[in-house]
Order: C-alpha cells, then structure tokens, then sequence
C-alpha cells in the first residue's frame, strides 16, 4: 500500500541526501525509512563529540518511528528468553545479552558484536538483528558490549571481544551451548571485530569460530574507493563520520595500518568460512567485495551477497524492510548449514 508513495518520498529525500548522478538509489522501502531518519532531525556526527553523537537519533529509532506511523507493533521479534548479564574476562568485564531459544540444549552458539564505528551504539540500538538470528538458527545468540573510542582507543574493543569470544567458547555449557559449533556474527565495525578474532585466534592458537557472518564490513583505511566516491554523501553512513570514527578510534599513524583493524591488509589464510552481506548505498561496498575476493585467493570458504538499493544498516530493519529478512535468511541458510556439518562430522 506504501509503494505509491514513492515518487513523493524520494523528491524529498534526494535534496536531503544530495544525489549525484550517479549515485544509486534507495528502493521504496529504504526511502521511507531514511525519510524518518531525516524527520528525527539528527546532528552531522562528525560535528560532535563522541558523547554527543552517543545521544543522537539511531536507524533502529527511524524504524520505530516508522512503524508507529504504519500503524504496526513496535514490539521487538519474541525470543524465548533475553538474559542481560556479564562476562568476566582476561580483558575486564564485558556486558553482555544472551538470546537463548526454548530447551535445555546444548544449543549452536552465535556471538554477535554489533557496529557503531567503535565509538556510538549500544545492545539496545542492535537488538533486532540478535533476536532475528536466534529464530532462525534456533541457537544462542551473545551480544558483546565492547569499550567505546574515544574512552578506550584501538585495539581496546578489538581485545575486549577476543576475549569475550574465547570466555564464549570455555563457559559454552553454562550458556546451554555446544562449543564445538561456535560461530561470529558482526556488522560494520562489529563486523570488523569479528574478522579480526579469527586472525587473532589463528595468531595466537585460540579457539576459532567454525563461520563469519560479516555485514557491511569495515576493512580499510582507504577512502578513495569507488564506493566511497559514489556514496561519499549517503545516510545513515558516509565519509566524514567514517573519518571521524577513525580518528575517535586512533591513537597513532601505526594503529591505522594494524592488520587487525586494517584487515584487508592483512594474512587472511585459515579463517573459518565466511558470508559476507554488503549494501549498495554504502561507502564500505567496495572493500566489502574486495575483502571477499582476497578471502578466495587466501583459500578461504567465500559466500557473499550485494543488496541494491538499501543503505548501511539495512541488515537489522526487518520489520520494514523486504531485503533485511532477505538477508537474515542468507546468513541463517549458511550459519544453520555450518552448524550441521559440524555435526555430520
């Protein structure tokens, strides 16, 4: 019933996202969302402090915002049980929500680690995309806090999640989990982390996840792609905030050609197969391909999708969006069959 709205909703996001030519389009569903987006009247982030921008309105609000508007539940995706707790682990303690579907197990166990740049989110903003994988995978699903930049600088997150996951893999029991069937799920910087675990799994003889979902990935430095160029303007994500994010993250020149940050740079041999979800109107597109393909030649499992149309932080919107639980169920189909031929084994 929405899509005759289109033409009017994309007159009025294009002046509000200032479209070059040849910068793609959002779909009708996209364009409604990013119309709330723009309606909450939210700062330029890369304007405030890291504090502030903490305070700013979210994609998770616009959705909400839309759905009231859609005279739709604003309730979140049921999940049998929701545990907000703690782990206490090598690097401190790490917040933690756990998504456990019903039975005793033992369960697959997902860890998830959402985005936000290192910098701004938080369990609450990210808490569809949890919900959405438990179901489908009918598994555990921990969703890691980690320290935020400009608080806690590179590599404090990237250490606090290592950690996390290997207390994931050592106290899976207790969690009604199997920690033979553990895999990592991130989006954008989370996405980033969760790649770098299994470097620094490999590197330092740690438990290795058996898959990697990574959503809209962080994984360079570089802001002269393609993708960059074309969305250099885009919403929710674009090229100033992603400097801004890196500069709140830095603490020197060399953090930024560290291979657990730069990822792409870096040794990918012998990280556990990988899906890779990416969305067209997104400055991250083109090192989200480039990474799939220096994945293949590493010898690496590769299955990635490119969603048109959609921006940065599709992934968690589907109560909105067709291509979000398009791409849920993508990831679900590869983490559901890693998990099976664990145990076929």
């Amino acid at each position: 019933n929405n899509l005759p709205l289109v033409a009017s909703l994309l007159f009025l996001f294009t002046p509000i996202i200032g479209f070059a030519d040849t910068q793609p389009m959002p779909n009708a569903q996209m364009a409604m969302v990013l119309v709330e987006l723009a309606a909450l009247n939210g700062k330029p982030v890369e304007t405030l402090s890291a504090k502030e921008a903490r305070k700013q309105p979210s994609p998770a609000d616009a959705v909400m915002a839309l759905l009231k508007k859609q005279g739709k539940s604003t309730k979140p995706e049921e999940v049998f049980d929701v545990d907000n707790t703690s782990f206490s682990t090598t690097a401190g303690s790490v917040p933690t929500r756990v998504y456990s579907p019903k039975g005793g197990g033992p369960f697959p166990l997902i860890v998830y680690i959402h985005g936000g740049g290192w910098v701004i989110a938080d369990l609450d903003t990210y808490d569809a995309t949890p919900r959405a994988l438990s179901n489908l995978t009918h598994s555990v699903v921990v969703s890691l806090e980690y320290p935020k930049a400009p608080e806690h600088k590179f590599p404090a997150a990237h250490e606090a999640m290592y950690a996390a996951t290997q207390y994931v893999f050592e106290n899976a029991a207790s969690l009604k989990g199997d920690a033979s069937k553990v895999a990592i799920v991130g989006e954008s910087a989370g996405k980033n982390m969760a790649a770098a675990i299994g470097m620094m799994a490999r590197d330092r003889k740690g438990k290795m996840p058996i898959h990697q979902v990574l959503v809209y990935p962080v994984t360079n430095n570089d802001m002269m792609t393609a993708s960059y160029r074309l969305n250099e303007d885009a919403k929710p994500l674009n090229k100033p905030m992603m400097k801004w994010f890196f500069d709140q993250t830095l603490n020197s020149s060399e953090d930024a050609n560290n291979h657990y940050l730069t990822i792409l740079q870096g040794d990918l041999k012998a990280l556990p197969p990988t899906t890779i979800i990416s969305a067209e109107i997104d400055p991250l597109m083109s090192e989200g391909k480039e990474f799939s393909q220096k994945l293949e030649a590493a010898g690496v499992n590769v299955s990635y999708k490119l969603f048109p149309g959609v921006t940065h932080e599709f992934f968690g919107m589907s109560a909105v969006l067709d291509d979000a639980k398009s791409a849920q169920e993508f990831a679900g189909e590869d983490l559901n069959e890693a998990f099976s031929m664990k145990q076929s084994k």
